[in-house]
């Protein structure tokens, strides 16, 4: 059975950066968030060889932490910093 050529894995590799994109934003990081966003999109629009591959996955392991972080807090935590003073 042949491995799936970059081809065939690219698009859910580019998907995977694109949630992962959405996870940092989410955790408040608008800027790290475009920038990873910028980064997949320069990868994706090259040619869908192994490099691109490598490079995507190499995007998404650097920034698994940056998503797993808890959000950044707004107002509703100032609200509660408030009614607890």
């Amino acid at each position: 059975m042949d491995p799936k050529s970059p081809a065939e894995e690219l698009p859910a590799l580019y998907r995977a950066a694109l949630d992962r994109v959405a996870q940092v934003a989410a955790s408040g990081r608008r800027d790290l968030a475009n920038s990873v966003r910028a980064d997949a999109v320069r990868i994706y629009s090259r040619a869908w060889d192994d490099r691109a591959r490598r490079e995507l996955e190499a995007l998404l392991r650097r920034h698994a932490e940056t998503a797993a972080e808890q959000p950044v807090t707004g107002r509703a935590s100032r609200r509660r910093t408030a009614r607890a003073a």
